[in-house]
């Protein structure tokens, strides 16, 4: 089979063996895998001579089930979610934490970005937001998009941030408040967020931190939260941190679950009665929200076949990048 990685700054496609079939996991016939713009062109800008994998979230369609896996069946459409187990390449070995079945209705390129859904579901629970609270959402690329929606799905007060105006808009289309510049933002916030002051701001962005996080301050209410989601650095004035008893907190992909190997590889889930909510439970919930009708990814999504991946890096660059770009598998 043929898989996706980045060497020396470029994208190549790998031929590789099939995965094994492990105890608690599934094999995967993939049809669509999201790029994620922020962590994958990063590490393609640091790639060197040893090639890197690159992908973590996908959708497609059982074709095998190992020992113990109960739920999923061959035949069935699944999202699935974390690397190295997912990444773009025509068959997948998940473990069945890491997959959630998809429904008839529910579109399958909007599924495949389950992993990204995941990690916005994930950062939403960091900052602890509850019904009618409030929260700002800077970057308003695919992760913060979907960051956004979900919040609003939620009943939360949100407003979406982002200096390309026709993200800002994509997002008010999607029947969220957003705007294209901080001073608008600031000019607004009190009607937004009922005259408190952000709950939480979620940085989903990259780069240099500290003017931005310095910024966020002034719109949070007193012991509200900034969230770290995106790669960004965290440096910001003590001093004005100090003024609202502020917290800085990092959102860590999409949930408890994440790295711990016997969760991941060896297919433990975490009781439900000690972890409510796990990477897998949370990759669930972004497929409900899906087939519920309560957020949309559809708009953000172009798709490129599988063979021409490196066109579809280089789409994300350039006077217009692209949003949402998907791999999409079979027949180009």
């Amino acid at each position: 089979m043929k898989c996706v990685a980045a060497q020396h700054g470029k994208i190549v496609l790998r031929e590789l063996e099939e995965p094994p079939l492990l105890p608690g996991h599934i094999l995967i016939r993939t049809e669509y895998s999201a790029i994620s713009p922020g962590t994958e062109l990063s590490m393609l800008r640091r790639s060197g001579e040893t090639p890197v994998e690159l992908g973590y979230s996908a959708v497609g369609i059982v074709t095998q089930a190992g020992e113990g896996v109960r739920g999923l069946e061959p035949g069935q459409r699944v999202a699935c979610y974390g690397a190295p187990y997912v990444r773009h390449a025509e068959t997948l070995a998940v473990p069945a934490n890491l997959a959630a079945p998809v429904p008839d209705h529910v579109r399958p390129e909007e599924a495949a970005l389950a992993g990204l859904g995941a990690i916005a579901i994930h950062a939403l629970r960091t900052a602890d937001l509850r019904f009618g609270e409030s929260v700002v959402v800077v970057g308003l690329g695919i992760l913060g998009n979907l960051t956004a929606q979900i919040a609003s799905a939620a009943a939360i007060r949100t407003a979406g941030l982002d200096l390309d105006a026709g993200r800002a808009e994509l997002l008010r289309m999607g029947g969220v408040e957003a705007f294209a510049s901080a001073d608008e933002l600031e000019a607004q916030l009190a009607r937004v967020t009922g005259g408190l002051g952000a709950d939480s701001v979620l940085l989903c962005v990259g780069g240099d931190g500290e003017p931005l996080i310095n910024r966020a301050f002034g719109w949070l209410r007193d012991r509200g939260s900034v969230v770290l989601v995106g790669d960004v650095s965290a440096n910001f004035s003590r001093g004005q941190m100090f003024g609202k008893e502020a917290r800085v907190l990092i959102s860590r992909a999409g949930g408890p679950g994440r790295y711990d190997p016997m969760y991941e590889r060896d297919n433990r889930d975490y009781p439900v009665g000690y972890v409510r909510w796990t990477e897998g439970r949370n990759t669930a919930e972004y497929i409900r929200l899906l087939a519920e009708g309560r957020i949309s990814a559809a708009p953000l999504l172009t798709s490129l076949p599988f063979s021409r991946a490196a066109e579809a890096y280089e789409s994300f660059r350039g006077s217009e990048p692209a949003l949402g770009v998907l791999l999409r598998y079979g027949a180009d």
